[in-house]
């Protein structure tokens, strides 16, 4: 039963931690329509920041400042936010398809420095002895898993909260009028470009925040935990869950995330070990399959936007107002 319960937790735990990248992600596509598959590097620029920030001092490594772990997220959450607003600022007026080949660009670019820059990120070998909180608890799996829970837990509520507040403020509201008639919104003397720049800034805020959260509690990092596929995970996420919904970002995180887990268990279980390298891939394909049930199911996702600027859905019929 203590077994069962460290592994929940610890399950969770990680869902949370997809589940803060999906907030950073809705914000992005389903709050503005900005179209950004460069998840993975706003999401490793984080980690390793808070990495550099907060792991001890090494003579072979620049940074190891030792400082505290929350000192660690916000150096994260600034990094995402100043890196998003530099790439927004080149990529921002691009629509569509450009800004995903834009972003996507983007990310291999960070995977490779973070992959070849050994002096500062560890290339290959990656960032080991990243400061847990509660580290001092390993040794009991049950609480440290408990509490480690809890503190993600709180990140999740907090930024899901801000979110919420934001959606329904004035600024949330030229988000959505921007993503739905972009040039309606300029007529009313908006400012189409620094909306769409700001929400930019804003997801890669929570995008760093995430990657330092997620790095923090697995206690290592390295640059093939930052490739292609994250993205992937993390639209998909949203997908299922509900694009413009943040309770429908955290619920398709968990949801996709048990699914993944579940995947690679009955792969593990029917696969020979030998084969088991080349049979992971069977997990995309599934996550994919999964994906085109929901959508045929549920167009707008598991809990999808009830309300735009242009519709009100009620009892899933489309109302006019």
């Amino acid at each position: 039963m203590i077994e069962l319960v460290s592994y929940g937790a610890f399950f969770l735990t990680l869902a949370l931690t997809f589940a803060i990248m999906c907030l950073g992600l809705n914000v992005q596509w389903g709050q503005t329509g900005l179209f950004n598959v460069g998840v993975a590097g706003f999401v490793g620029i984080g980690a390793y920041v808070s990495a550099l920030v907060t792991t001890p001092d090494l003579p072979e490594r620049l940074g190891g400042f030792g400082w505290p772990i929350a000192v660690g997220w916000l150096a994260a959450a600034l990094a995402g936010a100043v890196a998003a607003a530099l790439l927004g600022a080149l990529t921002i007026r691009l629509r569509a398809d450009y800004l995903a080949i834009a972003t996507f660009g983007f990310a291999v670019v960070v995977q490779l420095c973070v992959l070849n820059l050994q002096s500062v990120t560890g290339g290959p070998f990656g960032i080991s002895f990243i400061p847990r909180p509660f580290g001092a608890l390993a040794g009991d799996p049950l609480i440290f898993g408990l509490l480690n829970l809890a503190v993600v837990a709180a990140v999740t509520l907090g930024v899901y909260a801000a979110l919420e507040h934001l959606t329904r403020s004035p600024w949330g509201r030229v988000l959505r009028a921007i993503r739905e008639d972009e040039q309606a919104a300029t007529a009313l003397g908006k400012n189409a470009i620094s909306f769409r720049l700001q929400a930019f800034a804003m997801g890669g805020a929570i995008m760093g925040l995430a990657g330092a959260v997620q790095g923090h509690f697995i206690g290592y990092i390295s640059p093939e935990a930052y490739v292609p596929i994250l993205t992937f995970q993390v639209w998909a996420m949203l997908i299922v869950g509900g694009s413009g919904n943040n309770r429908g970002a955290i619920l398709g995180a968990i949801v996709v995330w048990a699914f993944w887990a579940a995947s690679g268990a009955l792969i593990a279980a029917i696969v020979p070990p030998e084969e088991q390298a080349r049979a992971s891939a069977l997990k995309i394909v599934m996550i994919g399959l999964a994906i085109c049930l929901v959508l045929l199911l549920r167009p707008r996702g598991l809990l999808g936007e009830l309300k735009t600027v242009s519709r009100h859905v009620d009892d899933g019929k489309d109302a006019k107002t």
